[in-house]
């Protein structure tokens, strides 16, 4: 996925009121952005860090820049943009570029299923099982190499677990996708002491049938594309 308008860098002030980030532009302009991550975005959201910044001329938008990356500055890029993953995935879907669900012609996002939920993409071939997949977006890492999900406390996502794990039960391929869009990781675990819940949840749910798949990301200020599988970090 390329970003359809070229990124600026700018400075992080300070994030605030979850979806709000003060920016120093390369200028010395100072400017609000909408920082779509509702996560605790641990580790990347530190007052001086350098971004990236998608402008926009939209007469809708209120804020005029939308933050996207976090550039580590040592040639690591971390995507904070959380909507980035369903887009990029439903590219590669769509090319038939996740082995795993290469079989599948049909992809259909955002369908309804479960409690009030919906699906992000659902999967249909003549002949298979329907394949519902949920997306995660992975930008936690406290050891290098190693990337870690949740960030925070997620009772939303143990909700969904136990909704795969139905959909798993009722004959249905029931799959969790962990996109991990930061670069300089090759490795993948739970963060248990962050979300005991869910770590156990999940523990619960793949020995109901859950699938896991791991994927990385290529990052850079020009476009977010799925990269190679990662491999787990430790047995659940």
């Amino acid at each position: 996925m390329k970003f359809p308008t070229p990124l600026v860098s700018a400075r992080l002030i300070r994030r605030y009121k979850r979806f709000l980030a003060d920016c120093t532009l390369e200028d010395g302009r100072e400017v609000t952005a909408h920082c779509a991550n509702p996560g605790s975005m641990l580790g990347l959201a530190e007052p001086g860090m350098k971004i990236w910044l998608e402008p926009n001329d939209d007469p809708k938008k209120k804020l005029k820049y939308g933050w996207r990356l976090v550039d580590h500055e040592n040639g690591h890029f971390t995507g904070v943009d959380t909507s980035v993953p369903n887009k990029a995935l439903r590219a590669a879907l769509e090319a038939g570029e996740i082995a795993e669900l290469a079989a599948y012609q049909t992809v259909r996002p955002e369908v309804k299923y479960g409690e009030n939920s919906r699906i992000d993409f659902l999967l249909t071939q003549p002949g298979l099982p329907d394949a519902y997949v949920e997306v995660k977006s992975v930008t936690l890492s406290r050891q290098p190499g190693l990337a870690e999900f949740p960030d925070s406390v997620t009772a939303r996502g143990t909700k969904h677990l136990g909704e795969l794990a139905a959909m798993a039960q009722q004959g249905h391929r029931a799959i969790m996708l962990y996109l991990v869009q930061r670069t300089g990781c090759d490795r993948f675990a739970l963060a248990a002491d962050i979300d005991p819940t869910y770590a156990a949840a999940f523990e619960v749910t793949q020995a109901q049938g859950v699938e896991r798949l791991i994927y990385g990301a290529r990052i850079s200020p020009k476009e977010i594309e799925i990269d190679d599988r990662l491999i787990s970090g430790k047995p659940l």
